[in-house]
């Protein structure tokens, strides 16, 4: 397959509403499993298990006729556990090449790749499309890979071939031959054409390539050579690429409403194990994972968990979300949980020869957790100035490892170091034209012999807190001789002094 014009890799998922289903129901996958759609009374077996088709099952039968069986498992079909699959599935499909193609019926999901050019990156085909198959088996789910020149000859081939879960290669100029023994239902065929071609003793693609093209015509007009160009892999495709976003979600339905921690652990740390299998594909890791929860009557439980470090490990995850979970656990029962991911670049630390060792990031993380349980969410963490000039007044943000490269030295030497009070201590001032002239601070008489200020500072008029103060920096000296150089704070709200700092 070397020197062509077009190469295409077409993925099909039978029965795609119960794969969606039940990829994260490994409990189930050994029991006869129905997807029925519909309103009651009318509801319909739309797509079947393997089990549940061995047992006697077919599409179209109704909740009574199913019930008949022995203990078959029935579940409701979910468009929205649909779409995040179909997502996922087209983000892989995306891995191996930039066009993709989403040709997806009711109960099957049909997918084109254009992997024309592809070899260097991924090897041969065949081994492109083995590859791709990992990919998908990854995500719980079971398709049939096809790969040809022709884009209606691998999406015939992938369709009609019995044994599930394998690639199949066809040779160029080998279409036909390859595509004869497949039945028509693999074309898109309406119930009159399949009609009309039975009548004339027609069953499989290779009599239909084999009719003479003008009387097909004459008697089904342009449709009958279309289907005739299908049958012998000689049809052209205009392919038409789509670009899905690069979306990290996931959801699972729950037959019945639930609130056991350990239960919903199980059901999150398989979520995130295919998570963390999308993301590590792009060599990239989880930067934060929000959890939200579907509570029975309507109501909507969220978390987010947000380590410092993007990474990948799950057990940390699980045990990040352990803990949030039981800090802050759902009011009620709940019946679907889903998880939505953002990604984040799997960047290092990279420290000095002879800088202190940081902690390890997952242990900090959890360490982190642990206290935010103890002492409540958003007492722990790093401690910022606000924009404000309160003295003392700061706020905690959100702790994070340092990035880059960090000084560690002293760019300048320091003469004068200031010791702030906490709290400020009260200290008598006695003034002259308003400005300070002596004091007494604990139990000692000063004179004020170099006076600076004063800067003025306030804020917050607006409530009860509001804050005016005036300080003053100075040089007294004691009754023994004694230099005292301090920092003098006046309340000018309460009309208090104190004393906030001492220059040492």
């Amino acid at each position: 397959m070397t020197n062509q014009t077009s190469l295409y890799a077409c993925l099909y998922l039978r029965e795609f509403p119960a794969q969606a289903l039940l990829r994260h129901r490994s409990d189930l996958h050994g029991s006869a499993c129905v997807v029925m759609s519909g309103e009651a009374p009318g509801e319909e077996a739309c797509s079947l298990n393997t089990k549940a088709r061995l047992s006697g099952m077919k599409h179209g039968m109704s909740r009574v006729e199913i019930e008949t069986f022995a203990k078959p498992i029935i579940m409701r079909r979910s468009i929205a556990i649909e779409t995040v699959t179909k997502a996922a599935l087209l983000e892989v499909a995306g891995n191996f090449s930039p066009r993709v193609e989403d040709l997806s019926e009711d109960t099957a999901f049909v997918g084109g790749i254009d992997i024309l050019g592809t070899r260097s990156l991924f090897g041969p085909p065949e081994e492109l499309a083995k590859s791709l198959l990992m990919q998908i088996r990854a995500l719980g789910l079971s398709a049939n890979i096809a790969v040809s020149r022709n884009f209606h000859a691998a999406l015939s081939f992938a369709k009609g071939f019995s044994r599930r879960a394998s690639v199949q290669m066809v040779n160029p100029g080998e279409e036909a031959a390859a595509l004869s023994s497949l039945p028509l239902t693999v074309l898109a065929v309406s119930a009159a054409q399949l009609e009309t071609f039975a009548s004339w003793g027609i069953y499989r693609l290779g009599q239909l390539a084999a009719l003479p093209e003008k009387q097909l015509i004459s008697r089904m007009g342009q449709e009958g050579k279309r289907l005739q160009q299908m049958a012998s892999g000689t049809l052209p495709h205009l392919f038409q690429a789509i670009e899905p976003p690069f979306r990290l979600e996931d959801r699972l339905e729950l037959d019945a409403p639930l609130h056991i921690l350990e239960s919903l652990l199980f059901g999150i740390r398989m979520m995130l194990n295919q998570l963390i299998t999308r993301v590590s594909a792009r060599v990239l890791a989880l930067a934060s994972v929000t959890v939200t929860l579907e509570l029975e009557g309507k109501g909507i439980h969220e978390r987010t968990v947000r380590p410092a470090l993007p990474t990948n490990d799950k057990e940390l995850w699980i045990k990040l979300i352990h803990l949030d979970l039981e800090g802050h656990p759902p009011p009620a029962a709940f019946v679907a949980i889903a998880l939505r991911a953002e990604p984040g670049s799997t960047s290092k630390v990279q420290l000095g020869l002879f800088s202190p060792q940081l902690p390890e990031a997952g242990r900090l993380d959890i360490t982190l957790a642990r206290l935010s349980a103890l002492v409540g969410e958003g007492n722990v963490g790093a401690p910022a100035l606000p924009d404000q000039h309160l003295p003392g007044s700061f706020r905690v943000e959100r702790f994070a490892l340092p990035s880059g490269h960090t000084s560690m030295g002293i760019s300048a030497i320091s003469r004068v170091s200031l010791r702030q009070l906490r709290p400020p201590e009260p200290v008598m001032v006695m003034l002259k034209d308003a400005r300070p002239e002596g004091l007494r601070f604990r139990t000692r008489r000063y004179v004020v012999e170099h006076l600076y200020g004063p800067w003025f500072a306030s804020g917050e008029w607006w409530n009860r807190d509001r804050y005016g103060l005036e300080q003053w920096d100075l040089t007294a000296r004691g009754e023994d001789g004694s230099i005292l150089c301090c920092c003098l704070m006046r309340d000018r709200v309460r009309n208090r002094w104190q004393m906030a700092a001492l220059y040492d």
